[in-house]
Formats: structure tokens, C-alpha cells, sequence
């Protein structure tokens, strides 16, 4: 026993010096763009990818990269987080489009991939379709980062963004399928497969929406940011490890929760400072798991393995990438017909390009049974691929955007919102001059300082009307940000008279439908 309890000893403080070295590593280039400018050019999980790979390169592993590492502790809170900054309003409106990539895209992507392996590079029809499997999850996180930064459109993000949430949960249960027909354990016909894909996805809608209901439910009866922060960790977690033990997607089951949470829990059950203080620990949080992620993810790469089977990822990219043009204008275009929403062209060429692989691809590639033949060979391509879409894709990403003329107006936002909080606190500033009536202060002064204030503010106005005649977008922007406000004061006040016991249950939002319309009309 003592000898047991020794060993289990010696293993933790080896996993806890492995897990804070990679976490040096992760912080240490994090440091890099901030001491040397020119890496300010690679979004910071693609600069986790090649410092990994050059730690390959010298044969220094970190951390075993392993299914369970990335599906079970990895995902949920990187499902969470993008599900709860997801806005619902945005969500619905492109839901179409969005359900069309999830589910017929990755249809597409696996039998083009498939074909393409089998006939072209001689692989067996199985190992063939769960590399399509495999290679069907998106996982655009360094491009949707980017996005952010340079303030490309939203609709452009929330389309990105909403099929990499549904995408991964489609891919799962695909790739689940499949592993499971080699071994006998599956069905091959229409009908069994729709019966278990609604099973998959129902079960998981299901229960990450009574865990989001009821927790944002829970949350209306105290006001304690930590617990309610506390509960939204459990419940990333929670949500996948129920749904998954009760045989449904758990993929689906958090980014549910998360929906739910950010959109109507955080309204109805936190007040401002507390939905500040979640938002900000699930940024941490992601930040924390991504680089972690792709810093492994490049760490994990064989350089002589790759070169054996460099003739199956050639072909595994080219058929991606062609399967991915297929879909996403194919089904854009028909998305167009249903909605009378058009995307446009170049919005289409960014959502093919910026469909890059990730850790949920080699999560499944990992996953396959050892019984099966060739599992070296599905790895290995799938790892290949993984990297040239993280390398080639999301570097060149940048420039598509600048020569597609997407690049948003981000900076010019940063800087009106500088001058509009500068003006906030001046005039309180002058506000406080005003009323303070302290004796034994000299009053002339107070005059000259008052005149001080009064010279910036109306320096500031001129600056702020000079962006607003510069750039007429502005307007909208400080339209959609009045509008958030107006539903945030509506939705705390709600709370507040659950929280007092005035009201038994949660009213319904009033301002949401109305603004949406009037602010369509105007």
C-alpha cells in the first residue's frame, strides 16, 4: 500500500512539471509578439503551432497528445465559450446557412475526401471515410481571433463561427458511425442512421437545454459572482460528460448550454458586473485551453512520418479543399434561395479558405480502435492535413481578407470608443467642479480649471464629429451598442424584481422584437 501510494505520488508531481512546462512554453511565446513586432503578423495560435513544431523538430515532447486529453477536458470549455459569446439574434438570422455547412457540408466533405483517398491514393473504403470523417470538423479559432481584431464583419464571424459549433457535433456523430460499422456494432441503411443521428442530437439538445434553463433559472435567486461563475464551469462540463454517458452528442449538449446561458441566463440571472466577470474568466479560460492546444498540436507532429505518408495527405488536401469549394457555394447559393439572404462572393471565398482543421480532427483520428488496420496510416494523414490548413490556410488568411477588401474598421471603433470614454469621465469631471461646494477652496480656481475642462471636452466633440463625418458606419455601430444597452437595463430589471421576490417568474423580453423592427425600418 505504501509503495502504491508512492507511485501515484511520483506520477502526479511528474504529470504537474510536465503540465507547467507546457504552460511556460504557452505564456513564454505569448511574451514573443509584445519583445519582437514582427510577430504581431501571426495570430498567436499559429505562433503556438510553429514553436511546437520546432520542438518536434529537436525530438522535445511535452505532453502526449491523447482522444480523452482533447475531447473530455479540452472541448467543452472551448465549445462554452464561443457558444456563450455567440449572440442568438445573430445566430437565428443565419441559422439556414449555417445548419446547410453543419450537416450537408459535412456530408459532402466526408464522401469527396473518401472517393478521392480510395480511388486515387488505393486506400481501403474504411480507412478512407474516416479520414473523411476525421478531417470534416472544422476548427477556425486562430481565424475567427483574427477576424475580432481587424473588426471583420459579424455576419461573417457568426457564420464561421455557428458552423464550427454545429459542424463539430456533426462530425462526431458521423465519425462515430463509421468507427462503429468496421466493428460490427453499427447499421448500414437510411433509416438506422437517421434514427440515431436524431437520438445523438436530440439527446444532446435536450439536455443541455434543461441544464442551461436550470441553472439560469438557479442564478435569479442570489447574486454570488463566483458561485454563478462556478456554475457555468460545472455546466461546460457536466453538460458533456450526462449527455455523453447517456448516448447522445456532447458536443451538442454544451454549445446548447452555452447558448443558453449567454443569452438568457446572463441576461436574466446576473447583473452587469457579474456577466463582466463570467465573460472574462471563460476569455482566460479559452485562451488558457488554446494554447495549451496548438501548442501540442505542433509538438506531436513526426516529421519522418509525415514524409511516408506525404502521397495520402496530398491527396486528403486537395479533396478537402475541393469538397470544401463544392459546399460552401453550392450550398450558399441554395441557402440564398430558401432566405432571399444573400452571401456574397467574397464573404463565401473567406468561409472556404478559413475552414481550417484542428484539434477535434485529431481527437477522432486518435480515437480510432487499435483493432483497426491502417489506424498509423488515418493519424498520420490526418495530422498532415491539420497542419497545412493551420500553416498555409490560416496564414495566407490575412491577405485574402486585405485583397477581398473585408478588413473591418476595427481600429477606427478602438479609437472613437477612446474618445467617447474620454469625454464620459471629463464631463463628470466638470460635473463634480460644478457641485462641489467645499469651503476654504479658492473659487477662482475652481473657474480655471473648470475653463481647462470645458476647452478638452469640446476638443474631443470636435474629434468625435470628425470621425462621424469620416466614417458614416460609425453611426450603426453606436446604434447596435444604445440598442444592447437598452436590453441589458430591461433584462437586469427583471431580475431584480425575481431576486426581490416581486415577480415569481421571469418576464419575457418587450424591448427585443420592438427595437429589432424599428431599427430594420430606420
Amino acid at each position: 500500500m505504501v509503495m502504491e501510494s508512492a507511485i501515484s505520488e511520483e506520477v502526479i508531481a511528474g504529470n504537474l512539471k510536465q503540465f507547467l512546462l507546457v504552460l511556460s512554453v504557452s505564456l513564454g511565446v505569448a511574451t514573443l509578439p509584445q519583445i519582437f513586432s514582427w510577430f504581431r503578423q501571426i495570430p498567436y495560435t499559429l505562433l503556438l503551432v510553429i514553436v511546437g513544431l520546432g520542438l518536434a523538430f529537436v525530438d522535445v515532447r511535452l505532453v502526449t497528445l491523447s482522444p480523452e486529453l482533447i475531447l473530455f477536458i479540452f472541448l467543452p470549455p472551448l465549445l462554452f465559450e464561443a457558444a456563450w459569446n455567440l449572440k442568438w439574434l445573430d445566430l437565428k438570422r443565419d441559422l439556414v446557412p449555417i445548419c446547410l455547412y453543419a450537416v450537408f457540408g459535412v456530408i459532402i466533405s466526408i464522401v469527396g475526401v473518401a472517393i478521392g483517398l480510395n480511388q486515387f491514393a488505393g486506400l481501403s473504403l474504411t480507412t478512407a471515410l474516416l479520414i473523411g470523417a476525421s478531417l470534416s470538423a472544422t476548427d477556425p479559432v486562430s481565424v475567427t481571433a483574427l477576424f475580432r481584431e481587424l473588426g471583420v464583419g459579424k455576419r461573417l464571424v457568426t457564420l464561421m463561427e455557428g458552423e464550427s459549433l454545429f459542424n463539430d457535433g456533426m462530425a462526431v456523430v458521423a465519425f462515430g458511425f463509421l468507427v462503429a460499422l468496421p466493428l460490427g456494432t453499427a447499421q448500414l441503411g437510411l433509416q438506422p442512421i437517421l434514427i440515431q443521428f436524431f437520438t445523438v442530437v436530440g439527446i444532446g439538445v435536450a439536455v443541455g437545454g434543461l441544464i442551461g434553463f436550470a441553472i439560469s433559472y438557479l442564478t435569479q435567486r442570489f447574486d454570488l459572482p463566483m458561485v454563478e461563475q462556478s456554475l457555468t464551469l460545472v455546466s461546460a462540463y457536466g453538460t458533456y460528460l450526462i449527455t455523453e454517458d447517456l448516448g447522445g452528442s456532447g458536443v451538442m449538449g454544451v454549445v446548447t448550454t452555452g447558448l443558453i446561458l449567454g443569452n438568457f441566463g446572463s441576461r436574466i440571472g446576473m447583473n452587469p458586473r457579474t456577466r463582466i466577470i463570467v465573460s472574462e474568466f471563460w476569455e482566460f479560460l479559452a485562451f488558457f485551453v488554446n494554447s495549451i492546444v496548438f501548442l501540442l498540436i505542433g509538438d506531436q507532429i513526426h516529421f519522418v512520418v509525415l514524409g511516408e505518408n506525404l502521397p495520402f495527405i496530398s491527396i486528403a488536401v486537395g479533396a478537402m479543399i475541393l469538397m470544401r469549394a463544392v459546399a460552401i457555394y453550392l450550398l450558399s447559393n441554395l441557402s440564398t434561395a430558401i432566405t432571399k439572404s444573400a452571401i456574397a462572393l467574397p464573404e463565401q471565398t473567406i468561409l472556404w479558405w478559413g475552414g481550417l482543421r484542428g484539434s477535434v480532427s485529431i481527437a477522432l483520428a486518435l480515437s480510432v480502435p487499435t483493432v483497426l488496420p491502417e489506424r498509423e496510416k488515418i493519424i498520420a494523414t490526418v495530422f498532415g492535413v491539420v497542419l497545412f490548413t493551420l500553416l498555409v490556410q490560416g496564414l495566407s488568411i490575412k491577405p485574402l481578407l486585405q485583397k477581398l477588401k473585408l478588413l473591418g474598421d476595427a481600429p477606427i471603433r478602438e479609437q472613437y470608443l477612446e474618445f467617447v470614454a474620454r469625454h464620459v469621465a471629463l464631463e463628470r469631471v466638470l460635473q463634480h467642479l460644478q457641485t462641489d461646494k467645499h469651503p476654504g477652496r479658492d473659487r477662482e480656481f475652481y473657474r480655471y480649471q473648470e475653463k481647462l475642462i470645458i476647452g478638452e471636452i469640446e476638443n474631443l466633440q470636435g474629434s468625435i464629429d470628425k470621425l462621424q463625418s469620416e466614417y458614416p458606419n460609425l453611426q450603426t455601430f453606436t446604434n447596435e451598442q444604445l440598442r444592447g444597452e437598452l436590453l441589458a437595463i430591461e433584462a437586469d430589471t427583471y431580475a431584480e424584481f425575481v431576486r426581490s421576490g416581486k415577480l415569481n417568474k421571469e418576464l419575457s423580453p418587450l424591448l427585443q422584437d420592438v427595437l429589432q423592427h424599428e431599427n430594420d425600418k430606420y
